[in-house]
């Protein structure tokens, strides 16, 4: 299940009861929720096999507190909050872009471009602190064995090191395969992808306008990458405490789907009397790796993967009519699954070791 990590509290996505009390560092701990992946293929899937289980997919959302200038020397527990981004696999980044008497805000002013410069500023620091201490020992290593494969880790890591000092993020640079496997390693928070969610008021949200969102916007593209969603916060908690549970103005569908976009992972479906499930898996996995997602015994013994278009099997309405129509299909192993599949595996489960 992927991890999304926020660099501000948002509460209203868990429905937890979470502090958010009007002053700085009230939440010192991540918080998380574990939201359904809102997905209408999943819904249609239901409701033709009619199953006794159903399992949609999930994300993990971490609500991480907001950093503040000088957080990568430790300034507001900062080296606490960093190593919590550090750990999660994408970050929403939350901008306040309205101005209210009754919300303080740390820097005493409401200003989404000095926070966004601060936020950036702070994660590329703590990563060239990270990698210039790396590429010390590197060098310790390198000095006393010539090791070959330090001596490619360094290379890379010097490539990083420019990449932070130019004031551009990790994951804006060019890469080649080698550079990659180094990169995997490191976990660097510049190499995560972002997604900003932009918090105006409730008044601006129904109006669509607000006067931050065109420089905000031209932040993003000069300075790190990403989609923009604008959202808000006292909008969506009014519409929990209403229990609404659909409303076609929220946008936390979008945000969900926008952040599961952004790591690049794709659906797959298995489906029966018994159980309709979604899968989760990244672009261009293969059969016999999706396979591996239900159990690693399957994707050591894969024999071949049975697979359904997903457009095909609602057009003909069942499987029956599909494979009637010669559109059952019989995958080997280095299938690359398409967003949307519905597979049924064939595996040897592995012979079990009798002395055992």
């Amino acid at each position: 299940m992927p991890n999304v990590g926020k660099s501000t509290t948002f509460n209203f996505l868990s429905k937890l009861n979470v502090p958010a009390e009007n002053y700085a560092f009230c939440t010192t701990t991540p918080h998380q929720a574990k939201l359904a992946v809102p997905d209408p293929r999943f819904d249609k899937l239901c409701a033709m096999y009619k199953p006794k289980k159903k399992a949609a997919a999930s994300l993990n959302i971490w609500d991480i507190a907001g950093l503040i200038a000088g957080a990568h020397e430790g300034a507001g527990l900062g080296n606490d909050f960093l190593s919590n981004i550090q750990s999660v696999d994408g970050i929403y980044h939350v901008v306040r872009a309205f101005e209210s008497l009754e919300i303080m805000h740390v820097e005493n002013s409401i200003d989404p471009i000095r926070d966004m410069d601060i936020i950036s500023n702070e994660l590329q620091m703590k990563d060239l602190k990270s990698c210039q201490k790396t590429l010390e020992d590197l060098e310790k290593i390198i000095s006393k064995t010539s090791d070959k494969f330090a001596k490619e880790e360094k290379e890379t890591l010097l490539k990083v090191q420019t990449c932070l000092e130019q004031k551009r993020w990790v994951k804006d640079c060019d890469w080649d395969a080698k550079d990659m496997d180094w990169l995997n390693k490191h976990l660097f928070m510049t190499a995560k992808p972002v997604v900003y969610l932009i918090n105006i008021s409730e008044e601006e949200y129904a109006k669509k306008k607000n006067k931050f969102l065109p420089s905000i916007k031209q932040w993003i593209d000069k300075n790190c990458p990403g989609k923009m969603i604008p959202f808000s916060a006292s909008f969506e908690k009014g519409i929990i405490e209403a229990g609404e549970t659909e409303n076609p103005e929220s946008a936390i569908s979008k945000i969900i789907n926008t952040g599961y976009e952004a790591l690049h992972l794709i659906h797959y479906f298995t489906c029966g009397e018994d159980e309709v499930k979604c899968w989760t898996i990244t672009t261009g996995q293969t059969a016999r790796e999706a396979a591996g997602k239900i159990h690693s015994d399957m994707e050591e013994g894969f024999i071949c993967a049975e697979v359904m278009a997903y457009n095909d099997l609602i057009e003909l309405g069942s499987e029956t009519a599909l494979k009637n129509a010669g559109k059952y299909m019989q995958k080997g192993k280095t299938y690359i699954v398409n967003d949307g599949d519905v597979m049924f595996f064939k595996f040897n489960p592995p012979k079990k070791d009798k002395k055992k």
